[in-house]
């Protein structure tokens, strides 16, 4: 499985739109840099797991989406991701020495290649497709939304599956 984190920020993702000639649309939000941090893996298979939080990942948040995995699928796992230096921290170190890697085994992608990362193509489905042109006023409000966006990509396996085509890793998974 693919993993990645990503934020989602309160100011507008503006995607151009067709209106009306003379019509232009306006969009009113707040000028913030609030956001939620999301940790996302998918699957060959079409599968999406999330998590969202208020600040940003660490190696203790980290561990702690591992292990939801670890409860949720079965048999071993793969887990692709990039160099973030919170995957590569003590804690994750520990987790992985305290008999994780019975069933994870853990591959960082090269540095110089993040488009290697299918996960990547799903978050930008998920800004500029099911959340484009969203003003959110509030917090509250963008999680909510950022919930729905993720429900209705879950059941479009179809595009998640395209995420991974698109990387054309040169091997059947």
């Amino acid at each position: 499985m693919f993993v990645d984190e990503a934020g989602f920020y309160l100011l507008v993702s503006r995607v151009l739109t067709y209106a009306p000639i003379g019509q232009t649309p306006i969009l009113k939000a707040p000028l913030t840099r609030d956001h939620f941090s999301v940790i996302g893996a998918i699957t060959p298979d079409g599968k999406l797991y999330v998590h969202i939080q208020d600040k940003a990942f660490n190696g203790e948040s980290i561990v702690a989406f591992l292990k939801h995995l670890l409860r949720h699928i079965e048999g071993k796992l793969l887990i692709i991701w990039d160099g973030l230096p919170a995957h590569r921290s003590l804690v994750i170190k520990d987790f992985l020495r305290q008999g994780a890697t019975r069933r994870i085994h853990l591959e960082q992608l090269p540095g110089y290649a993040p488009d290697l990362n299918p996960i990547e193509g799903l978050w930008h489905y998920l800004k500029s497709v099911e959340m484009k042109n969203l003003c959110c006023k509030t917090m509250p409000d963008l999680r909510d939304q950022l919930r729905k966006a993720i429900a209705r990509v879950r059941h479009k396996t179809h595009i998640i599956c395209a995420c991974i085509e698109q990387v054309h890793l040169g091997q059947e998974l």
